[in-house]
Parts: C-alpha cells; sequence; structure tokens
C-alpha cells in the first residue's frame, strides 16, 4: 500500500467519508485554484485595456506610439505631446542588452556550480547567489548609483571630454541600467539552469566520456542541449524580471526621455510610470495607463514567443 492510499484509508476510517468523497472534493478545490488563477489573468488584462484605451482614441495610436517629443504639461500655450517611441525602444534595447549580457554570465555560472566547482567552492558561490536572489531591487539602485554611475561618469568624460554637443548625465545612463539589470536577473538565471543541468540522465554524460570525449565537450555538446528547454525557461523568467524592474533603473537610468544610445539619460516603460503617476491627471494620467497597457502587451507578446520557442525545443 502506497502513502496515498494509506492517507485516504485513514481520512475514511477516522471520518467515515467515502474515497469517492474525498476526490470530489479535493477535484473541487483544485478546480476553483485554477478558474482564481486564469480569472486574476482575465481581470488584469480587462483592467489594462478599459484603464489604457481611453487615451488612445483622444490622442491617437499613431501619435502615441511613433512619435519621439513628451510634453504632457507645456507652459507656452503649445498643446502637449505624450509620444513615447524613445521609451519602447529603451525597454526594448536595455532588456535585450541586459539578457544578453546577463544570459551567458548565468548559464555558465550554473555549469561551474553544477559540473566544475569542489563542493567547498559550490557551497559558497550557490549561498552567494540565494544572497543576490533575496536583495531588494532597491538596494540594487542604490548600490548603482553609488557605485557605477561615478564610474560610469569617469568613462564618459575620458570619451566625451571637450564635446560641446554631448550632454553629461553624471553616469546616470542606458549602459549603467544595462549593468544593473544584467546583475538580477543573474539568481533567476543561475538557480533554473543549475536545476536543469542537474536533471540530465548521468548515462548520457557517462557515454560520452566513455567515447572518449573531453569533460568541457560534454558539458556544451551534451549536457547543455539535452537541458535546453530548462535554460529557455530561465532566460524566459530573466527576460520578465528584467522587463518588469522599476525601482533600481529609476535610480542609475537617469530618467530622461532620449534615443536608447548608451551615454544617454533615458527612461524605460516602467520608469515612465512611476516617475509621473504621483502627480499626474486628466490625460496625462490616461496615457501613463495607456504605456501601462503598452508594457502589459510588450510582455505577453515576449513571453508567447519564447513559450513557442521552448515548446519547439522539447519537441525536438
Amino acid at each position: 500500500m502506497d502513502s496515498e492510499t494509506k492517507v485516504v484509508s485513514i481520512i475514511e476510517s477516522k471520518s467515515g467519508i467515502s474515497k469517492s468523497t474525498v476526490e470530489n472534493v479535493a477535484k473541487g478545490i483544485f478546480t476553483v485554484c485554477a478558474v482564481t488563477a486564469v480569472f486574476a489573468v482575465a481581470a488584469i488584462a480587462l483592467y489594462m485595456i478599459i484603464s489604457g484605451t481611453p487615451a488612445i482614441f483622444k490622442v491617437g495610436l499613431k501619435e502615441i506610439l511613433f512619435s519621439t517629443e513628451w510634453n504632457p504639461a507645456p507652459t507656452s500655450g503649445i498643446d502637449p505631446s505624450f509620444g513615447i517611441l524613445y521609451v519602447i525602444l529603451t525597454s526594448i534595447v536595455g532588456t535585450s542588452m541586459a539578457v544578453l549580457l546577463g544570459v551567458p554570465i548565468g548559464v555558465l555560472t550554473a555549469v561551474f556550480l553544477a559540473e566544475v566547482a569542489p563542493q567547498g567552492i559550490a557551497k559558497w558561490v550557490s549561498a552567494a547567489v540565494e544572497l543576490l536572489a533575496g536583495i531588494p531591487s532597491v538596494i540594487y539602485g542604490l548600490l548603482g548609483l553609488m557605485i557605477l554611475n561615478p564610474l560610469m561618469y569617469k568613462l564618459e568624460l575620458a570619451i566625451f571630454k571637450g564635446s560641446e554637443t554631448h550632454q553629461f548625465t553624471g553616469g546616470a545612463n542606458l549602459l549603467s541600467a544595462v549593468i544593473v539589470l544584467a546583475i538580477m536577473i543573474l539568481p533567476t538565471v543561475i538557480n533554473i539552469s543549475q536545476s536543469s543541468i542537474r536533471q540530465v540522465p548521468v548515462h548520457l554524460k557517462s557515454a560520452s566520456l566513455a567515447l572518449g570525449a573531453s569533460h568541457i565537450q560534454t558539458i556544451f555538446k551534451v549536457i547543455l542541449p539535452a537541458c535546453k528547454s530548462g535554460i529557455i525557461t530561465a532566460i524566459v523568467l530573466g527576460t520578465g524580471r528584467a522587463i518588469g524592474e522599476a525601482m533600481a533603473i529609476t535610480l542609475v537610468s537617469g530618467s530622461s526621455i532620449n534615443a536608447p544610445l548608451p551615454f544617454n539619460s533615458v527612461r524605460f516603460l516602467t520608469t515612465a510610470i512611476v516617475a509621473e503617476m504621483g502627480y499626474a491627471e486628466g490625460i496625462h494620467r490616461q496615457v501613463l495607463f495607456t504605456i501601462g497597457l503598452v508594457l502589459f502587451v510588450f510582455i505577453m507578446l515576449i513571453n508567447t514567443v519564447l513559450t513557442k520557442i521552448l515548446k519547439k525545443g522539447e519537441v525536438q
């Protein structure tokens, strides 16, 4: 008799409830939980659509998405402008750069912990990774503000010294934001990739070594391809973390609307909402909800595309 059967037998003997009743109650609880999860997602999507569409009809979708001028409260009698093209491009470029920087470091660190590092060293490195995962995002922002931005300012001075066209930002720029984001996604990528690597069947590694492959060749030609779906999952979750971050990026990016160039002060979709929601009103506030809707659609599209890639990898 297995443990599940024993549990059911104990419930039946002590409460007098039949097995079918217990199963029906359990199925009902599971169904309610599933419906609640679906309802929560649907409610969020509906709220974002209801809150984000009024500004589209008032301002125009083309004006919002493809204009680069953001001036919601002009003082000289000029009509307000709500263009967020630079904000969208900054989110795309910044997130992509952070993933390109953070994912290789995270995957290689996971390989080190799972396949290369001695047990004592792996224990300490794993503890450091767990500590990274537990640090609040605002702490990352403060560290970036106090340590990274001054270094970026020195680099900025060295590159653009004597330039009359460059606007100095004090080190608060896109490059600083990318580095902070790359560090913040490391724990997610490392932990999930490490778990995937450890789940690769031992006989695959043994067969590769028996055929004369070195340990490094086995890692890159057998183990990593075998856990590809898990690594893609790590990339999906890491990308979601990078897209949705706001507080740390607000502190290190400069929060100005400019083209997404490395040494420009920039504003992401998330920071655009955080920076102005506190005092916005009227059409300005409605446009901020539209930015939230754009962010929501952006995240849904990325998750859908990466999930399809994941399923394709599993089929192969």
